[in-house]
């Protein structure tokens, strides 16, 4: 029997970690998987793309507006490449913390019996807010319900920050957990030297950058026709980055603790590839 992979792909906020999920998650499906999306997101915007743009009603609203009879169907959308699509939501602006959405979310899909049908699937992917490793956020790695993580990031220095961050995250969770770090995905933003800095982070991070997406205007116009680039146009040079990372991330085998930098070694590197001179 095959087992489903739970994926959960972090990163610091406005790095382009939904667009980036979304697109990987088609090149996935255009593999022939079989993946559910879960948007840990207040805004529900985790997975628009995949949905054509069309608003997906999120879990939180849904339980405020039928209260405890939510139906599996009312908060579960199939997507591009018959991927199942769901938004955990987030609770009224200025009541509650957002975090306890996706602890609500996840329970209320577990209850719903959402991944008794894991044997139908091969992926569970998680889209997680920002770089905040707390609470609510951190659920997916501390209860086991994501195994795999993937940190997006770019040669900024806020990006590999972020990054380092999470990874101190997922050692604490490590300890006691299935939890592993996949590797860094490079979100280019076209910084000078950007690819070698993050094979180099990654190198001193003990893990991989799995990939590294070039910056392609395609991805905008992709979204303004509210789509991902691979269901906009498949024959575009960005969709075949999109696949290239889905079979990088399909075939990885290479799952660590991360080691975590100390500051004085992360501004290190900063300035040996020159980006606080």
């Amino acid at each position: 029997m095959k087992k489903m992979r739970k994926v959960a792909i972090y990163g610091k906020g406005g790095i382009g970690k939904s667009t980036t999920t979304q697109n990987t998650v088609a090149g996935l499906a255009q593999m022939g998987k079989k993946i559910m999306v879960v948007g840990c997101d207040p805004k529900a915007d985790s997975t628009r793309l995949l949905l054509g743009g069309l608003a997906q009603k999120s879990v939180l609203d849904s339980l405020r507006e039928e209260g405890e009879d939510v139906l599996l169907e009312n908060i579960r959308k199939k997507g591009y490449g018959d991927t199942w699509c769901v938004e955990s939501g987030g609770p009224e602006p200025g009541v509650g913390c957002a975090g306890r959405g996706i602890i609500t979310s996840i329970n209320m899909l577990e209850s719903l019996g959402a991944y008794e049908e894991s044997e139908a699937l091969d992926y569970a992917f998680y889209d997680v807010l920002g770089d905040v490793v707390c609470g609510g956020f951190a659920m997916p790695i501390r209860d086991g319900k994501a195994e795999e993580i993937y940190i997006v990031c770019s040669g900024e220095m806020m990006a590999m920050y972020a990054a380092n961050n999470i990874c101190k995250g997922i050692m604490k969770f490590a300890q006691s957990g299935s939890v592993r770090l996949g590797g860094l995905i490079c979100n280019s933003r076209a910084v000078d030297n950007e690819k070698e800095m993050i094979e180099e982070l990654a190198k001193k991070l003990g893990t991989q950058m799995i990939y590294f997406v070039p910056r392609d205007n395609d991805v905008q116009r992709a979204e303004i026709n509210r789509k991902t680039v691979i269901e906009w146009n498949p024959e575009v040079p960005q969709a075949d980055h999109y696949r290239g990372l889905a079979r990088a991330i399909d075939e990885n085998s290479n799952f660590v603790i991360p080691k975590p930098l100390e500051m004085e070694e992360l501004e290190k590197l900063l300035m040996d590839f020159g980006l606080m001179n």
